[in-house]
C-alpha cells in the first residue's frame, strides 16, 4: 500500500472507494474492501449483489455503499424503493440513486420530487445520495435539481454515475454547492484519476469523492 502525506489522508478519508464494473468478482470486491480499510475511506461503492458479501467482510469496520436505478435511473420509483430497502436489509448504510432523467426531460418534476421523497423514506436510518447525471442536463435542469433534492432532505447530490457521457466537473460541482442548501453535501463522482483532481473538486465545494483510482 502507498504511504500518504497527511493532505492526501484527508483527501482519502472522503472517498468512496469504488467498483462497480458489471464483471467485478466476489475476489476483487474483497480486495477492495481490503485496501479501503488500509487506506481509511470513508466507505467502499459496490454493486448491490455483493452487499452482503462486503457488510459480512467488513463487519462494521467500514460503511458499505451501493447503487439505485443503477446507471440509467429510469426503473420505477416502486422498484428503486424496494433495491433501497433490501440493500439496506443486506447491510449498505449509504444508498446512491439515480434520479429519472427521463422525468427531467418532460418537465416532470412533481414525479422526481414525490420520488426522492419516497427514497428518503426508504432510506430512514441510511445515506441518501441523489446522482442527478450531471453531463445530460442543461444549466436551468441541474438549479431544479438542486432545489428537489434539499427539499426532500436528501444527504447528498451527486455529479455522475460514471456511466454516461461524461463525469464530474469542476464547474458543475460549483454550481451544485451554490444552488444546493447548505446542509446537503456534494459528492463528485466520474473521472477523479489522481489527488490534483481530488483536491481540485473538494476545493469547488465537494464533501465526498466516488472513485476508484485514488487508492493505491
Amino acid at each position: 500500500m502507498k504511504e500518504y502525506t497527511e493532505e492526501e489522508k484527508k483527501i482519502i478519508a472522503k472517498v468512496d472507494h469504488t467498483l462497480l464494473r458489471t464483471t467485478a468478482t466476489l475476489a476483487e470486491i474483497k480486495d477492495l474492501c481490503e485496501a479501503a480499510l488500509e487506506a481509511g475511506t470513508a466507505s467502499v461503492c459496490i454493486p448491490p449483489c455483493y452487499v452482503n458479501d462486503a457488510a459480512q467482510f467488513l463487519k462494521g469496520r467500514l460503511p458499505v455503499c451501493t447503487v439505485i436505478g443503477f446507471p440509467n435511473g429510469y426503473a420505477t420509483t416502486a422498484t428503486k424503493v424496494f433495491e433501497a430497502k433490501e440493500a439496506i436489509r443486506q447491510g449498505a448504510s449509504e444508498i446512491d440513486m439515480v434520479i429519472n432523467l427521463c422525468d427531467v426531460k418532460n418537465g416532470s418534476f412533481d414525479r422526481i420530487y414525490l420520488e426522492l421523497l419516497a427514497m428518503r423514506e426508504a432510506c430512514e436510518g441510511a445515506v441518501l445520495k441523489v446522482i442527478i447525471e450531471t453531463c445530460q442536463l442543461t444549466e436551468e435542469e441541474k438549479i431544479k435539481m438542486c432545489e428537489l433534492v434539499s427539499k426532500a432532505h436528501a444527504d447528498f447530490i451527486k455529479t455522475s454515475t460514471g456511466f454516461s457521457t461524461g463525469g464530474a466537473t469542476i464547474e458543475d460541482v460549483r454550481l451544485l454547492r451554490k444552488y444546493t442548501a447548505p446542509e446537503v453535501k456534494v459528492k463528485a463522482a466520474g473521472g477523479i484519476k489522481d489527488m490534483e483532481d481530488a483536491k481540485a473538486m473538494i476545493e469547488a465545494g465537494a464533501d465526498r469523492l466516488g472513485t476508484s483510482r485514488l487508492v493505491k
